[in-house]
């Protein structure tokens, strides 16, 4: 016996009950621009992000946040939420003359705590490169579910040496 279910109740298919799929029609594009609501610059206060930079093209290990003692530079950058890679990126270079070369590469990572185990966890997000466009230019800290209160890591190589595979870690 098979029935249609009605009101969630599911299917019944040979005297059990199945619970059926329903399929949504929102695409994930959808709900991107749902969730990213342009913000007004000039009515919403700007939040503090913390911004750890290495200029060997490897990302710190989360060990060095937990001990409090990252041991390359710090930046605090006030932005919002809709900021793009790239326009963090001009901040960086504003900084940093020696990362204003045509080339230079920027991979960025959230780092955050993890709220399962103890410590800190990292999610690379994307990269840029100075003086070139890239698919990951527009991309913004709220589309990748930056959080208040998480910090942002960008390891910066060089235009004269490749970055490594996605910016990974350090290894130990």
């Amino acid at each position: 016996m098979l029935t249609a279910g009605v009101g969630g109740r599911g299917e019944r298919l040979g005297g059990r009950r199945r619970k059926m799929a329903v399929e949504s029609r929102v695409t994930q594009e959808e709900i991107k621009k749902e969730q990213e609501k342009p913000i007004d610059r000039k009515k919403t206060c700007p939040l503090l992000l913390r911004v750890f930079t290495t200029n060997n093209g490897c990302h710190h290990q989360m060990d060095e946040f937990s001990r409090g003692n990252v041991r390359s530079s710090k930046l605090q950058i006030y932005t919002w939420m809709d900021a793009t890679l790239k326009e963090l990126t001009s901040l960086v270079k504003e900084v940093y003359p020696e990362a204003r070369k045509k080339g230079t590469h920027f991979n960025f990572a959230i780092v955050f705590m993890d709220l399962k185990r103890p410590g800190y966890r990292v999610k690379e997000i994307g990269s840029t490169m100075s003086g070139r466009k890239g698919t990951d230019d527009s991309m913004t800290l709220q589309s990748q579910k930056f959080q208040i209160g998480d910090y942002l890591d960008i390891a910066i190589t060089p235009p004269n040496r490749a970055p490594p595979p996605s910016g990974r870690m350090r290894p130990y």
